[in-house]
């Protein structure tokens, strides 16, 4: 059994941030999560309060759970990969449905330390949906792969107040 210390480097204050200007807009927010296996979740409900907002989500480590989760089409898993933005959409888009939250924001990638679907370690894609729209954030990091994670997590946490704070 490894022994070894795990660090995400996850800015909490950001997350409590972003809970508060959740309860202030009166929003819900839900994932889907791959190769953050929950990290993005499990930092939302860290913060009190979170309860108002966080509705959930579905952690879709293996591929096969992207479909029977989140209802993510086989056959664009099947011609664009896991490690896609066409598949970051899917995840994010059919997670906010299923949920019927007002945001949802989705994490697909790899994570190392090697090459997947020919992709290198580092790659990865979000994306976050709402009722009018989806988009995507492509990424490629230097990073041991829970750095990796934890940048990941803080990355669409600092995009989801942006939203936030410019939504009507």
């Amino acid at each position: 059994m490894m022994n070894k210390e795990v660090e995400y480097n996850i800015d909490f204050d950001r997350a409590q941030n972003l809970i508060e200007l959740a309860k202030k807009k009166q929003v819900t927010i839900s994932s889907c999560e791959s190769f953050t296996a929950g990290l993005f979740s499990a930092t939302l409900a860290s913060i009190p309060g979170a309860s108002s907002v966080l509705k959930g989500g579905f952690l879709t480590y293996f591929t096969e759970m992207k479909t029977t989760l989140a209802h993510v089409d086989w056959d664009l898993i099947q011609q664009k990969g896991v490690v896609s933005k066409e598949c970051a959409m899917a995840m994010a888009s059919q997670t906010r449905k299923l949920t019927n939250s007002d945001y949802s924001v989705s994490f697909t990638g790899n994570a190392g330390p090697s090459s997947m679907e020919g992709k290198p370690a580092g790659l990865f894609y979000c994306a976050i949906a709402t009722k009018e729209q989806t988009k995507f954030f492509e990424y490629q990091v230097d990073l041991e792969r829970n750095h990796l994670r934890g940048y990941a997590v803080n990355q669409m946490i600092q995009e989801l107040i942006h939203d936030l704070e410019h939504a009507k």
